[in-house]
């Protein structure tokens, strides 16, 4: 990609966790940048063409462990900001497009340490305070993770752009991995800051021009990623952040001829609208565009007659309830055989009647709240429903309380019925379904498993039994595009286990992953004749002698 020569990428490692122990300096560090944060409301502009829009029309930013705290407002867009940032983009495209990959790569390989130091404490803090997070579920994403996107995709596309083909004698055979014809969008989710920084880096560093449109539940940490990739060096109308409503953005992007792409995280009926809505106007582009998406689970944990007990038990505890269950990866429903149920309910009960829920600025707490008033009616509306029926039993959980924040109890229900509808709804918050099984139904729990949930994007299964293992792992294969072994359904590392799924779970892209980065490319081969022939006549041509 460069005429002065081939470059080779710093060697890249995931970014270590922090451990957040009493006395460390990062967590004096962190507390402090909470405390900073939570002090100063912010007045969050939109970012278009570089510079700062801000419309007058605000909403507040609303922190869920205390609504009643102002934490600042954000500036909301329309129609005519969604125009304007595609403007912006396509105007920054020819000059984004034409510099070399290695210069491309250093603003993010830049952002990457800029995050590892001097923004570290003030993304994790925003974090917390936007969207509720623990100090370790904070550093595990908007750090650890964010800096791991951003430093393997810059190693990514180093690895695709080696990729070139054979060549033949006096034949000169390459390829060229250009950017898309046209802008691409990314709309991002409220739960993980590193997925919101991830969409629209990972398209931009292909040589792509984005419109990133965040939940509006994460604003408040966008704006630090903004201001990160700012600092970094990135050039003004690459990514241009919009606070736009999502009938506004999709009805301008989605009829626009230059509309390239789509990289989104988020609800699968919204992204089963969006395709739609793109079928529809397919006729209008100048390409057809590219659709990425990861959207809903039914996440399970199967337990063989042959698992180790305390091992489900911590799966259950950490996979359904970090978090407060608000991963798209996380534990929500369950499949216990009888011979160890006892002892499985008994270690949960103890596992949760030992958690502490409350803000996170107080670190000895596990749980904190769910995003918003809408997810806190919508999450113990299902309780109710498992309160009021001879077909569940609550045996955990199912007390609630939104006078100060959004609060929840992790809450447990065994499912009399294998298809009661907390087993097969995705619900995103702190309940797991639990259907207990006898052990002589392994394989028809398998087909259980299988069927129950038109999502596939983690499972979890645990056994000490090897054939057990095996035979789990074909007949699931395709019910969950992350599948663990023993380990609970949670907590993907970039550049370890590659994270997607199928079925009503997305198109499996695999975010963190060489795979990810090559839809946001266009290839072009190209082959050049040293000596072209200069007689179209070929040998068979000629008359027998």
């Amino acid at each position: 990609m460069s005429s002065k020569g081939i470059f080779t990428v710093p060697p890249v490692t995931n970014e270590p966790v922090l451990s957040y122990a009493p006395g460390s300096p990062e967590r004096k560090a962190l507390q402090e940048a909470y405390d900073a944060l939570f002090s100063k409301p912010i007045d969050a502009p939109m970012v278009i063409g570089g510079k700062e829009v801000r419309t007058g029309k605000t909403k507040p930013l609303v922190c869920p462990h205390d609504h009643k705290h102002n934490i600042g407002v954000y500036h909301v867009g329309g129609a005519e900001h969604v125009t304007q940032a595609i403007d912006a983009a396509l105007a920054a495209k020819k000059n984004w497009e034409a510099l070399s990959w290695e210069n491309r790569a250093a603003i993010f390989l830049k952002a990457a340490d800029l995050l590892t130091g001097p923004f570290r404490a003030k993304i994790n803090a925003a974090t917390m305070i936007g969207q509720s997070k623990n100090a370790f579920q904070a550093e595990i994403d908007a750090s650890c993770e964010l800096i791991d996107f951003l430093r393997f995709n810059v190693q990514f596309a180093q690895d695709i752009y080696r990729q070139q083909p054979g060549s033949s004698k006096l034949i000169w055979n390459r390829v060229e991995y250009n950017p898309l014809e046209g802008f691409v969008l990314a709309i991002t989710p409220f739960n993980f800051t590193a997925i919101a920084g991830n969409l629209p880096t990972s398209a931009a560093l292909m040589g792509n021009v984005v419109v990133w449109k965040p939940s509006k539940t994460q604003i408040y940490s966008a704006v630090v990623i903004m201001e990160v990739l700012q600092a970094a060096g990135l050039p003004a109308g690459v990514i241009n952040l919009i606070y736009s409503g999502g009938p506004d953005t999709s009805k301008v992007c989605f009829e626009h001829p230059a509309f390239a792409g789509v990289h989104f995280t988020g609800s699968t009926g919204v992204f089963q609208d969006m395709w739609k809505t793109i079928g529809q106007n397919i006729h209008k582009y100048a390409t057809y565009p590219r659709i990425v998406g990861e959207t809903g689970g039914k996440d399970f944990i199967l337990a063989h007659p042959s698992a180790d007990v305390k091992a489900v038990i911590t799966s259950i505890t950490r996979g359904a309830f970090e978090y407060q269950g608000q991963k798209c990866s996380a534990a929500s429903r369950g499949y216990i055989p009888a011979n160890m149920w006892e002892e499985v309910k008994a270690g949960l009960l103890a596992d949760l009647a030992s958690l502490k829920m409350g803000t996170p600025r107080d670190f000895t707490h596990f749980v904190n709240a769910v995003i918003d008033e809408a997810a806190f009616d919508n999450i113990t509306g299902y309780i109710e429903k498992a309160r009021s029926t001879p077909d569940a039993t609550i045996i955990a959980g199912g007390t609630y309380d939104k006078a100060a924040g959004y609060f929840i109890a992790p809450t447990v229900i065994q499912a009399h019925d294998p298809k009661f509808v907390t087993m097969v709804d995705e619900i995103f918050g702190p309940v797991f379904t639990l259907y207990v099984y006898q052990p002589e139904d392994w394989e028809a729990t398998l087909a259980l498993v299988d069927s129950t949930s038109p999502y596939a994007l983690t499972g979890a299964i645990f056994s000490q039994d090897r054939y057990a293992i095996e035979q789990a792992t074909r007949f699931l294969t395709h019910a969950a595009g992350n599948f663990y072994v023993n380990d609970k359904p949670t907590g993907a590392v970039v550049n370890q286990q590659p994270f997607g799924g199928g079925r009503a779970s997305g198109t499996n892209d695999k975010a963190g992953s060489m795979q990810n980065l090559l839809r946001w490319v266009s290839v072009r081969s190209i082959k050049e004749n040293f000596v072209p022939p200069v007689d179209y006549r070929y040998p068979f041509l000629a008359a027998d002698a």
